[in-house]
């Protein structure tokens, strides 16, 4: 065990070297990615959204593809499809880019919801479905979509059931200004991307995953995260609550935050650490338009995790 966690430690401090002062954008990501969820990073254009997906793709000794999303992309374009072989006088199936370990989907909301669903299939069950076969995908498997929530020409929401297939959803938000200027001098000899090796294999990243499913939670903790959930469904001022499905994703990134904490159980404080990246983005405030959804949900969650009582 001391093993594998110097190589998750290993994984952060990597990614760290290429986002500097941005140390809890790195953890939520690193916890996503340790409980086999998936991360949407939502942010400004230039704060690093790219930046982190391309540093952990680097930091892992994975196979790594980046995707453009644009308005003109097919579904074919993500999933593949099947091409005539003449020579042979038959169909043969070419695999497209989902085919992969970790799949950076660059500004996602710039494509077609038609091509958005492309993915929820595989973000879910890890597989595809191509004319009447199924089409099993790597493992791991590990999606890191961005998007700009400021600009709307142009764009296709994610609806909520895709934005549900998303473990967390975060922000890397603006540096400091000492930190900028550290990352001015550290882009002096070049980009701090092309120095990153890789700290940890595929196997050593199954083996994170196992892991983390055997931290363990105490009973009362598992109320407690269910009456989070529930005060969602409850709130006067959400129309859509957390579902079932939100509540089990819940319960994988506390797992996964504990275990990078360095424990083999949870505390509460694991859960009101996660709270708000995995649950926001899973909830509908009432009468409220897109671009005010996400601060005012991330507020709700916040008071929620004020008045829900704390087990002792």
């Amino acid at each position: 065990m001391s093993e594998l966690m110097s190589a998750v430690n290993a994984l952060e401090e990597n990614i760290a070297r290429a986002l500097l002062g941005k140390r809890e954008p790195i953890r939520l990501a690193v916890a996503a990615l340790l409980a086999e969820g998936h991360l949407l990073v939502e942010d400004a254009p230039g704060v690093g959204k790219t930046s982190l997906a391309k540093a952990m793709a680097k930091s892992l000794n994975c196979e790594f593809t980046r995707l453009q999303f644009t308005p003109d992309m097919l579904p074919s374009d993500i999933l593949g499809s099947s091409v005539f072989l003449p020579n042979m006088g038959e169909f043969e199936f070419r695999k497209g880019p989902v085919f992969t370990n970790i799949l950076l989907a660059d500004e996602i909301n710039r494509t077609t919801p038609r091509t958005q669903s492309a993915l929820l299939e595989a973000m879910s069950e890890g597989q595809i479905s191509l004319e009447g076969k199924t089409h099993p995908l790597g493992s791991p498997f590990f999606v890191l979509a961005t998007q700009n929530p400021f600009e709307f020409e142009g764009t296709y929401p994610l609806p909520e059931n895709q934005l549900d297939r998303f473990m967390m959803c975060i922000e890397v938000g603006y540096p400091a200004r000492d930190v900028e200027k550290d990352i001015l001098k550290n882009h002096r000899l070049g980009d701090p991307l092309d120095q990153l090796q890789p700290v940890m294999s595929a196997e050593q990243l199954r083996q994170a995953h196992a892991a983390v499913r055997e931290v363990k939670m105490d009973e009362s903790l598992y109320d407690y995260l269910l009456d989070i959930v529930q005060a969602t469904r409850q709130h006067e001022q959400l129309q859509l609550g957390v579902s079932p499905r939100g509540a089990i994703t819940f319960f994988k990134a506390v797992q996964s935050i504990a275990f990078l904490a360095g424990r083999a159980y949870v505390v509460p404080d694991d859960i009101k650490h996660v709270a708000v990246p995995v649950l926001a983005h899973r909830i509908v405030a009432k009468g409220m338009l897109q671009e005010g959804q996400r601060a005012r949900a991330q507020g709700i969650i916040r008071q929620i995790l004020s008045k829900v009582p704390v087990p002792t």
